[in-house]
Parts: C-alpha cells; structure tokens; sequence
C-alpha cells in the first residue's frame, strides 16, 4: 500500500468547486407537486393523531379527576414526528427551530429538540461506492484502515472512521447520495406552504416563516458544497493559528489529497462533547479555561480575519483528552463585510473599555443603518447610553452578553428595517457561548472578560486586566 494517493483536490478546490449553487425557490414542477402531496399526508395524519391521541388521555384524566394534558406540547410532538418522517430536509428546519427558542412557541422548540439526534445511517456499501466514484480508487487501496460503522449521521452526511497509509488516525464525511436534489425540493415545498400559511395564520407571520425558509435555503445549499466547507474550515484553521497564542484550541487539519467533491478527509479529533457534563467530570476536565480560549478564537476569526464558525452548538464543541477545546463541522460558515467587522469592533470597546456610544452611533451611521437626517451623533450616542448603561453597569455578575446582544440586533433592525444574515448567525454564536458558560463556568463573564480580546485590543485589553486584577491565561 502506498501513501503517494493524489485525489482530485490534492492541490485545493479550483475556484469553481467553491461557487455555491443556489437553485431558485420559486421552481415548482412535477416532483414538487407530488412531494407536497406526501408532505401534507404525513404532517396532517400526524397532527390528526397527535391532536387525536390528546382527547383520548383529556377524557382519561378528567375521569380521574387530574389535569388534562398539554395540547400544544401533544400536537408540537406530532409536528416533530413528521419531520423525522419527512426527512433531511425537515429534520433540518426542526434544528432551527431547536437553536431559536425565542422565534417559536416553546413547546414546538422544546419538541424539536429530539431533531438534533443523529439521522438513521445510509448503508456502507454505499459509502463506499461513493468514496471510490468522487476519489477514483477504491476504499481498500485508499486508507490503511477503514470503519464501516459510522462515528456519526447528519442530515447531509455521515462520518466514518479510517486509517490513513502513512498510520494518521482520519475520519471522512460523505455527502448522503441524491442529497442536493431531495432538499432543494422540500425547501421549494416549505417555501410555498410558508407563503400561504402567512396569508391565514398569524403565528406564521410572528414567526416569520417564509424568511426562516429563505435562510434555511441559503444555509443549505453552502453545506451541500463540500469544497467550500473544506477551504472554509483551513482558512479558519490558520486564522486560529495566525497569533500563535491559541495552541490551547483546536481545529483538524485537511487531508487534501482525500478530498473530493462530496467527500471531506480531516485529521480525527478524540474528545467529549461541551455539555456532556458528567463524561468531562470523569475525565477531569474542566471548562472554563478551554471555552475562555475558544471564543478568544472565534472572536479573532470572526473580527480580523473573515470566517467564523457559524454552527457552534455543543456537539460541535470538544473539549479534547489533553484539555484542549475543539471546533468541529464547518458546513456552516459566517463571513462579515469589512463595515460590519468595524461595527462590532466599535461596539465591543465600548462594551469592554469606554462606555463611548458616541463611538457606536458613527460605527452604525458608516454601516448605513442610521439615516443621515436623525439625530446628531452626540445625542444618537447619549440615547445608546441611556438604552445600555443599566445593562453595563451592573455588577459584574449581572452583566448578560445575551441582553445586550438582543437589544444591539433590535436597535439595527429598528433602524434598518433588517438585520444582516451574517450579523445575525454571528449574535446566535455569542447565545450558544453565554449558554455554556451558565453551565461550565457561572462565575465567569464573557462581556467582562478582557482576555478575549487580547489580539483585537492588545494595549486596552492588558490594561483592563491589570485594572480588575485578573491573570490572563496563556
């Protein structure tokens, strides 16, 4: 067996591998019209049984003499079930709704929790077979090694286990077969029943349905390209890397010479998911320190140099053996325009240092948020600080990344009418890190920490640590 293997992207993808195809969602032909036609059965039988299933233990308990069961939390559940019948595309949109429980009635998002399990795996033999068709050798000449029983399976993928010949431990993901075409048509059937479920429910258009479909589109259709997620996760690999000071974070480096069009070859990562919290008591690994660096990182990443890790939940975050913390899945990616970097920038030292939103008023009349004509900067920058300071001066452990992101975001979009996609998927990944430092690390405080802004604020950020007294890890 030989380690000289040169697949298609051996060199990188060709600039034409990373264009993202985004298929209309207006397209509407016979395969949509038939799909719907399931879509409507399976979600409107599993409604009927939910709702069904709900009058039956009602009467039960009133025969009892006990409270009658949760209808909604009942027909939320029979929702989700469809979803898991309908497939990727649904389990998909039930993950969304999962991650955004402030945009959904709360027993739909506590239901679709069960949305971010594993997929049912597709058979190895085909992963195989779509192994040697994308890479042009069969597996067997390929890897030393190779599992058949998947490490995981998404709703896009699943991720196998190998053995590289030269002996580095690997994992590869595989594009699920015929993929593209099944989602693309379940989202031009979402789209449409959105638009007309808007016209004649008004929880649809609180929810904003038709819009979440457009970014579940959008979202989409950049996973389903897997030389973007690959040049994606190496360009925010070196930006991790470009200051030298976060060894203690980790990203696996891509093998190239194994990658394909629908297949991704990575170095393999052993490590506990971030809110697995039993398994890291057992390792003896704590939390606060490896989640402190890694969204120093992801701050820098995002800030400095472009692209961010956009998907950030927990089991896309390890913590790994030697305590190091790791990011995982890259087929959701961030990138903010140069203004909008500014902006946060802007609006993160005068979080941290200053309190000047003067700062922040010209940040968002240079971003086009504000109209010329209101306001002068001065009195825009003393309504900022009448909105904000009760947020930031309380005591430290009241200060709440998540207040003040909400009020930030609802300011913009006040203002501007919307918020950029990319600004928002930005805002969700400081949510997923205030919530994990709820659970890992209570004491702490993201908006108070200056350490995460070491490389951004070097001079600002060791003067502020000084001030509070605070030791800055390596």
């Amino acid at each position: 067996m030989s380690g000289s293997f040169v697949g298609p992207f051996a060199c990188g993808p060709p600039e034409r591998a990373l264009r993202v195809e985004r298929p209309s969602l207006r397209g509407f032909g016979p395969a949509e019209l038939v799909r719907i036609v399931l879509v409507c059965l399976v979600l409107g039988a599993s409604l009927l049984a939910a709702g069904a299933g709900w009058g039956v233990r009602r009467a039960a308990n009133r025969l009892r003499g006990r409270p009658g069961p949760d209808r909604a939390a009942a027909l939320a559940e029979g929702a989700v079930r469809a979803f898991a019948r309908l497939g990727p595309t649904f389990v998909k949109l039930g993950q969304l709704i999962a991650s955004s429980p402030g945009l959904f009635p709360d027993a739909l998002s506590t239901a679709a929790l069960r949305c971010l399990d594993d997929m049912p795996p597709f058979p190895s033999t085909r992963v195989r077979q779509l192994i040697a068709a994308d890479l042009g050798s069969p597996v067997h000449t390929l890897f030393a090694s190779f599992e058949d029983t998947p490490l995981s399976a998404a709703s896009i993928a699943q991720v196998h286990g190998c053995v590289l010949p030269d002996g580095r431990d690997a994992v590869v993901k595989v594009r699920r077969p015929g993929i593209a075409t099944k989602m693309i048509t379940d989202l031009r059937i979402m789209h449409r029943l959105a638009l007309v479920l808007r016209r004649h429910v008004e929880l649809v258009r609180l929810t904003s349905l038709v819009g979440i479909v457009e970014q579940l589109h959008h979202a989409t259709c950049q996973e389903l390209n897997f030389a973007l997620e690959a040049n994606n996760q190496e360009r925010f690999r070196a930006a991790v890397a470009s200051f030298g000071d976060n060894t203690g974070v980790a990203v696996p480096e891509i093998y190239w010479d194994y990658c394909g069009p629908g297949v991704i070859c990575m170095q393999r990562l052993y490590g506990t998911p971030l809110d697995n919290l039993e398994a890291l008591a057992a390792h003896g690994l704590a939390g606060e320190l490896p989640l402190r660096r890694g969204i120093k990182a992801w701050l820098e990443a995002a800030i400095l140099h472009g692209p961010f890790h956009g998907d950030a939940h927990a089991g896309n975050l390890w913590i790994l053996r030697d305590g190091r913390l790791a990011y995982l899945d890259f087929g959701i990616m961030g990138e903010l325009e140069p203004r909008w970097r500014e902006l946060l920038r802007d609006v993160l030292y005068t979080v941290m240092f200053d309190r000047d939103f003067e700062r922040v008023a010209r940040a968002l009349r240079r971003c086009g948020v504000l109209d010329p004509s209101v306001g002068t900067e001065a009195q825009l920058g003393w309504a900022l600080r009448t909105m904000f300071g009760p947020l930031l001066d309380a005591p430290l452990t009241g200060l709440s990344s998540r207040k003040i992101i909400a009020m930030m975001l609802g300011t913009a979009r006040q203002f501007a009418g919307e918020n950029p996609p990319e600004l928002t998927l930005f805002a969700k990944q400081l949510l997923y890190f205030e919530r994990y430092s709820a659970a890992l690390a209570p004491e702490w405080v993201l908006a108070a920490d200056p350490f995460v802004l070491r490389n951004i604020f070097p001079t600002e950020a060791t003067a502020k640590a000084a001030e509070l007294g605070i030791t800055m890890p390596d």
